[in-house]
């Protein structure tokens, strides 16, 4: 695969925009934990290897588990994941394939269950952010370290 284009140099100021974002999510009241499970859950969807190279990476960094990360994608099926990860990964997916979803009810229901008014909110923005950035990487084909 070859990058299409290297986005950082093209348009600084966009990026500058985008990584403002990201310092907001780095600084929300979430546990860590919890929002790389959303990054790299969204990054699955999208098929943004880049994203889930980094987001991995970062999780085995903070802790997380081997085995949690191999059976993300089959969160459902597993026992491995709170109910407020669990929560969590289905809004994920919910917003992530909103096109397909329409975010129904229950999905809405689940989440307000285990998070408070500002945590939803803040949930929210980690899932937007991460996928913006897998629009960048996937559509300009962003080439993860080997």
């Amino acid at each position: 695969m070859e990058p299409r284009l290297d986005y950082f140099s093209a348009a600084p100021e966009v990026v500058r925009a985008m990584m403002a974002m990201q310092r907001s999510v780095d600084n929300l009241s979430l546990e860590h934990g919890l929002v790389e499970l959303v990054k790299i859950r969204a990054s699955q969807l999208n098929g943004c290897a880049y994203c889930i190279h980094m987001h991995t990476t970062d999780a085995r960094k903070h802790g997380e588990s081997e085995m949690r990360l191999y059976l993300l994608s089959a969160w459902r099926e597993s026992p491995l994941y709170s109910k407020r990860e669990r929560a969590a990964l289905e809004w994920t997916e919910t917003l992530t394939l909103i096109a397909q979803t329409q975010v129904p009810d229950d999905a809405y229901a689940l989440l307000n269950e285990h998070f408070s008014a500002q945590e939803q909110v803040e949930l929210t923005l980690a899932i937007t952010t991460i996928n913006a950035w897998n629009r960048f990487a996937v559509g300009f084909r962003a080439v993860h370290p080997v």
